[in-house]
């Protein structure tokens, strides 16, 4: 390695690591001169953070408001309630230097609504590596909580994987995904963890976010979807209010969730409830297109159509909405290219 790179990777390495702070005092001069010998190096290379690995520093943590904006505008579709509610709340977490709790999101909703691709998006507006961040945590409960018999073992590992990420950077994201599938009582182990707490044992949790991505609800969702259909109103019609009283009542009730119960509702510790609604035949056209333009290839609305209408649709005989919405998209495509 040449010197000037040996000795700015030092530099790095100071500063990630907070190696410089923890030296006995017997090293403090050393530190000094070495701190005075790199300053000129860092004036060199102001963008030396950039050659490195990724630490918890604005360089590779940064709200991007106007990509979270275009992406949701151009990239989701059919969701007016949760884009409004998303840009709202992320920017205004973000926006705050001071924040009095965590964010903590739960995004409910059929299947292929865009619930995971949401978490995608705000973890792009965020991190300068995306989902691919290592301060961005994603836990699934048939992978990681799969037997009920050993609860007791989950709750203490996930207390301790959620502090020693917090400890290690306070702008930490964790997306829990298939929380209609999760051991009810299981998530209640980090509520401590969601409050308004200044400090938990010398951590601050406050600047986190927390992501729940769940099925559960989504009955309830798709039941007002059809009644706006029935009555001719259109679903651009649809509001929050007309959803969120019913979802959370639904999710806190019904025991075949992560949520039954949970004290994550009973103490209002959930910022938001957000609907993503069943999607039409329109929508799915859009997904193809959109997913053409992700593989670089020329959009073909013919082909787009094909492939939204080859899909499985609900009520049966009307087929309004999509049953797996955008998730079978991609291997579609695969067949009509």
């Amino acid at each position: 390695m040449r010197p000037r790179k040996r000795d700015a990777l030092l530099l790095w390495l100071l500063v990630c690591s907070g190696v410089a702070e923890a030296l006995e005092p017997i090293s403090t001069t050393i530190a000094v001169g070495m701190a005075a010998a790199l300053t000129g190096i860092l004036a060199r290379y102001q963008n030396i953070f950039n050659y490195f690995h990724e630490c918890c520093r604005p360089e590779w943590i940064s709200f991007n408001r106007t990509r979270l904006k275009t992406d949701l505008d151009s990239k989701l579709f059919g969701q007016h309630i949760a884009s409004r509610i998303i840009l709202k709340a992320v920017t205004g977490f973000m926006s705050n230097d001071n924040p009095k709790k965590p964010l903590v999101l739960s995004l409910h909703g059929w299947t292929g609504t865009g619930k995971n691709f949401v978490s995608k998006l705000i973890a792009d507006s965020i991190y300068a590596e995306g989902m691919h961040s290592g301060f961005v945590h994603v836990f699934t409960s048939t992978l990681h909580f799969p037997h009920a018999e050993h609860i007791a073992t989950y709750k203490s590992q996930l207390q301790q994987w959620v502090r020693g990420n917090v400890t290690n950077c306070e702008r930490s994201m964790f997306i829990f995904d298939e929380m209609d599938k999760m051991h009810p009582g299981l998530i209640d182990s980090i509520k401590p963890y969601l409050d308004y707490y200044d400090k938990l044992d010398g951590v601050s949790y406050r600047k986190s976010i927390f992501i729940f991505l769940s099925n559960a609800g989504g009955e309830d969702i798709i039941q007002t979807a059809l009644e706006f259909w029935k009555e001719g109103r259109k679903r651009e019609e649809i509001e929050l209010k007309d959803l969120e009283k019913a979802l959370s009542l639904s999710v806190f009730n019904n025991n075949n969730n992560g949520f039954f119960r949970s004290s994550l509702i009973d103490r209002s510790l959930v910022d938001s409830f957000v609907p993503f609604l069943p999607l039409e035949y329109r929508h799915l056209v859009q997904c193809a297109i959109a997913e053409m333009k992700a593989r670089n290839m020329k959009p073909n609305h013919k082909v787009a159509e094909n492939v939204a209408r080859d899909l499985v649709y609900f009520p049966k005989s009307e087929r309004v909405f999509s049953v797996k919405g955008c998730k079978s998209i991609e291997s579609k495509l695969d067949f009509y290219s």
